[in-house]
């Protein structure tokens, strides 16, 4: 039998849990004995938290996203002048050599 790991990512997890919250609240919803003006009126409350939360996890991830991006640019600067460093050294050492051979 094949022993299979599976990872799950936080926002996986969060998506999850909303999507869970979700079907019990309109389970709960659907099975309580409420009026229809009172049932609404919670519907447009747990619609409303739940967007608040949609946003906060959204801006959350754009956060992180753009700090990723940033240290991605700053790891690419910083392999791109050790690339130039040793580019030029190679043409410093072949210049010298050529100039030792042919002189």
């Amino acid at each position: 039998m094949d022993t299979h790991e599976t990872r799950c990512s936080s926002q996986a997890i969060a998506l999850a849990f909303l999507g869970g919250a979700i079907a019990g609240a309109v389970a709960g919803i659907l099975l309580a004995p409420k009026s229809g003006e009172e049932t609404r009126r919670e519907l447009r409350g747990y619609a409303r938290k739940a967007e608040e939360e949609v946003i906060e996890k959204a801006k959350e991830a754009r956060a992180a996203l753009d700090d990723m991006i940033e240290r991605g640019k700053h790891y690419v600067d910083e392999r791109r002048a050790d690339v130039e460093a040793v580019v030029h050294a190679g043409k410093e050492t072949m210049k010298e050599r050529m100039d030792k051979c042919c002189s």
